[in-house]
């Protein structure tokens, strides 16, 4: 009888809440597995998906977005032994499933800590509620792959922003794996799209897209192209989330600087009734 011949699992990316091949039909391999290499036009095809999605998304209630979020750590607890085969410590999933957990939490809190009524001279009320900024293009750290990713992406979406990731080239199986965890977890899709493959060919397209609304650094580690990216996002305001500190410590308490950093202000006047 004859060896058997393994199939080899092909990893995609995620767009729109699918997972197609890039459209250029490159791929690269990971760990003896093929990975899609996304090309620019990828890169635009995801932010379209991602600003599909937003008026859904920030229209949601924020109980609806905590419960997608804790349903997402839910789902993720399930894969624990998937992502330690391949190669992520158990302890680094476990925190990534608290961190979901963590940001669930806060969805239907934010508002009320970061909003509020503001005492005005006149017969007004003048109330102040924090709103998403839109669609946030995310650069990925490499390490630690699960829970760099988790703590990228949580803090974005749980505010009613959309995002579009491009994963570390060098850690991508982790990444789509988590996009087979958010498919799975109710979650719209386009809310979240991950690309994978060369950043340097990824991201200057997401940073200079008119479309695009803020762009998160986190995971650059080249100052020069930090700054390239930085030039790029001017041509249309973007906020601009700088790069992490080489020696960032991922496992300490977030706190809400990550999820207020891409919150815009609106602030209301009304006229008080006689």
């Amino acid at each position: 009888m004859s060896e058997r011949v393994a199939v080899r699992k092909t990893y995609k990316l995620f767009i729109g809440g699918k997972f197609p091949r890039s459209e250029s039909g490159r791929s690269y391999l990971v760990q003896s597995s093929n990975v899609s290499l996304a090309s620019r036009k990828d890169a635009r095809d995801a932010v379209v998906a991602a600003r599909a999605a937003v008026k859904g998304w920030a229209g949601a209630t924020a109980y609806n977005r905590g419960q997608i979020l804790y349903r997402a750590a839910e789902m993720l607890e399930g894969r624990r032994e998937q992502f330690v085969a391949l190669g992520i410590p158990g302890d680094e999933v476990d925190a990534a499933v608290d961190r979901w957990v963590w940001y669930a939490g806060w969805a239907d809190k934010l508002a009320q800590v970061y909003g509020g009524a503001n005492p005005v001279a006149g017969p007004y009320f003048n109330i102040s509620a924090p709103e998403p900024t839109g669609v946030v293009a995310v650069v990925a750290p490499e390490r630690p792959a699960l829970l760099g990713l988790v703590s990228v992406i949580a803090p974005a979406i749980v505010t009613g922003n959309t995002v579009v990731v491009a994963a570390s080239p060098s850690e991508p199986l982790a990444a789509v794996t988590l996009a087979e965890v958010l498919a799975t977890s109710d979650l719209p899709g386009g809310v979240v799209n991950i690309l994978t493959g060369a950043v340097t060919e990824t991201a200057p397209t997401l940073a200079a897209h008119m479309d695009v609304n803020a762009i998160d650094l986190t995971g650059v580690t080249d100052a020069a192209f930090a700054t390239d990216l930085e030039v790029k996002a001017a041509e249309n305001l973007k906020r601009v989330l700088r790069p992490a500190p080489a020696d960032h410590d991922w496992t300490a308490d977030p706190g809400v600087a990550p999820m207020t950093a891409l919150l815009e202000t609106k602030t209301v006047w009304h006229p008080k009734g006689v």
